[in-house]
């Protein structure tokens, strides 16, 4: 389908921030109808999140999520291991290390499930989201200035927290609509070895 009738053309660019993690911009674009506006907007590096599956002695699933003080929305949220790109780093290589830094589990697989785009309207933010299963507990290595919590929770409690707003965190709840068509046979996974 050619999509020529929805593109904006940008005609200029204006830095508003450079900080430490947010690059944003002003741009001025030409609308569909010849009409110009002004777009702002950040740039982010990308990101990824992981759902790790965990089994418990009776053999049943069990995922890994975090609770973290979110500053900008003032609250603890419960939310899916996740992080920043750092430069040139590969999406496996940040999913396996930032599960290991927040958690202390390693995977002994993994596998891809897709993308999503959090704030389309605002940033250029990309998150990949991995599966992890076959986890090993070792010592976990979180970043200077970071506090969370690491919990288990069964996929039927962490689906009701989202439904009763308890979990309000989007790439979480995206992740759990991926876990419940994973778990049910609906979406499939290609999974692979952490080497």
């Amino acid at each position: 389908m050619a999509d020529t009738h929805l593109r904006e053309i940008r005609q200029s660019r204006q830095e508003i921030l450079q900080g430490r993690f947010l690059h944003a911009f002003r741009d001025t674009v030409t609308l569909p109808d010849g009409s110009t506006s002004h777009r702002e907007y950040i740039v982010h590096p990308g990101a990824v999140m992981v759902i790790p599956l965990l089994l418990d002695a009776e053999g049943s699933v069990r995922v890994v999520v975090e609770r973290q003080f979110r500053y900008p929305v003032d609250r603890v949220m419960v939310e899916f291991p996740a992080g920043k790109l750092d430069p040139n780093e590969a999406m496996l290589a940040c999913a396996q290390r930032e599960l290991m830094e927040e958690t202390g589990y390693r995977a002994a697989q993994w596998a891809r499930a897709g993308v999503l785009h959090p704030g389309i309207s605002y940033s250029t933010e990309f998150i990949d989201i991995w599966f992890a299963r076959g986890l090993t507990l070792s010592e976990r290595k979180l970043d200077a200035g970071e506090f969370l919590d690491v919990i288990t929770v069964s996929p039927d409690e962490l689906s009701q927290w989202c439904r009763d707003g308890r979990v309000t965190d989007a790439k979480t709840l995206t992740g759990v609509l991926w876990l419940q068509n994973f778990l049910s046979g609906a979406w499939t996974l290609d999974w692979q070895s952490a080497e």
